[in-house]
Formats: structure tokens, sequence, C-alpha cells
């Protein structure tokens, strides 16, 4: 799921970005990877993963087929908020400003993260992908904590939470669709039972 949303993240910085020499890294932006850099990056360092609570369900959700028939039934899925600390570098200060900027013009234009067509589970499950971009983190907890974590120089960021659901166990099947109402069928004691007509009930009566 976490590389999924990596690289939907990467597709929708990159076709944002008017530079295709900028390059785009999930890095811990360290004081030894910041020394290293040699061309123009926006990094995506992937810094906390918590389980969002309040979006948890119970019990199982029916899975359809193109007629509407419940075919399979699995968990529904759990929603982990990822927080990324999204950075821009380059030689200059106003460059990284510049970055940022069409960065976060970028984000604020979706509510959700777009998820590409493809055999992925994300593009299985066909559900949105909130996200939401420089926000004040909901903990206890700062954006100039993590750079102290990082052991690197604080410097402009962007806050980016994209709350995705996890598949949880497997896919069960399910027995076949009723495509009959209940019958009844009765008899004499003294009569064979496979004589006795079969009366279906449809609708609440029952036909004879």
């Amino acid at each position: 799921m976490i590389p999924e949303i990596d690289e939907a993240l990467r597709s929708l910085l990159r076709s944002a970005l008017p530079d295709k020499g900028v390059d785009i890294a999930f890095d811990a932006p360290t004081r030894d990877w910041a020394a290293r850099r040699n061309t123009p990056t926006v990094d995506a360092y992937l810094y906390d993963i918590r389980e969002d609570l309040t979006r948890r369900e119970r019990g199982v959700v029916a899975i359809r087929d193109e007629r509407g028939i419940v075919v399979r039934r699995r968990q529904p899925p759990r929603y982990f908020r990822l927080s990324y600390l999204v950075t821009a570098w380059t030689k200059r200060a106003e460059d990284e400003h510049r970055l940022l900027a069409v960065v976060l013009g970028c984000l604020l234009t979706h509510d959700s993260l777009p998820i590409p067509d493809g055999p992925g589970q994300l593009s299985a499950l066909g559900l949105q992908i909130p996200m939401t971009a420089a926000t004040p983190p909901q903990e206890s907890r700062s954006i100039a904590d993590i750079w102290s974590a990082l052991g690197g120089d604080l410097k402009p960021s962007l806050d980016l939470v994209i709350t995705a659901p996890f598949p949880v166990g497997p896919e069960f099947p399910v027995g076949p669709a009723v495509t009959e109402g209940a019958g009844v069928r009765s008899h004499r004691l003294d009569e064979p039972e496979a004589e006795a007509p079969l009366r279906l009930r449809r609708y609440g009566k029952i036909e004879r």
C-alpha cells in the first residue's frame, strides 16, 4: 500500500513541476544526504504512520459483480495517516521557495490523491484517498522536533498527510444468489411427498 501511495504522489508532483530536471526523492533529509545533493530535488520524507481510529469499521463489506449480485465478502479496510515532510533542495533559497510554491499549489488543487488505474490494491478498492497539505500536525509535536531528530538544519517545509486504506485479510466467497422465493410443500401422511405440489412464495404471496 505505501509503495503505491509513493508512486501516486511521485506522479502527481512530476505533473506539476515545470522543470523535468528536478528529482523527486523519498529519503530522510539528513545533513549527509543534503551534502550529496547536486541536482534540484523535491523530497517527500515519510516520517510517521498512524491508524485513523475514527474511520475504523466493523463487520464485512459486500463485493458485487456487474449485475449487482454479491459474489464475495471481505473485511473493511483500516485507514492509516501517512505524514510526509515535503522539502525543496537547490543551491539558492529563492529557487527552493519557487519549488515549494509550485508543490503547494498542486497539492491544494487536490482534495484526494489521484490513483492511476492498474493492478494495485488501491486501484482495486476504488476508494478516495484524502490528503491535506500545510496544516498543523494534530499530535503534540512540531516540525522543529522532526528536524532535530534528523540531525539536519531547519528549513521551509510542507506537512502533507495522506489517509490511505489498507486491505485487511483475503476476500472469501459467498453462496450462490437466491433466484427463487421460499417454497412450501404440504401433503397428507398417507401421500408420497414427491407427489405434493410445490407452492413458491413470491412478494409475500403463495403461488399455487
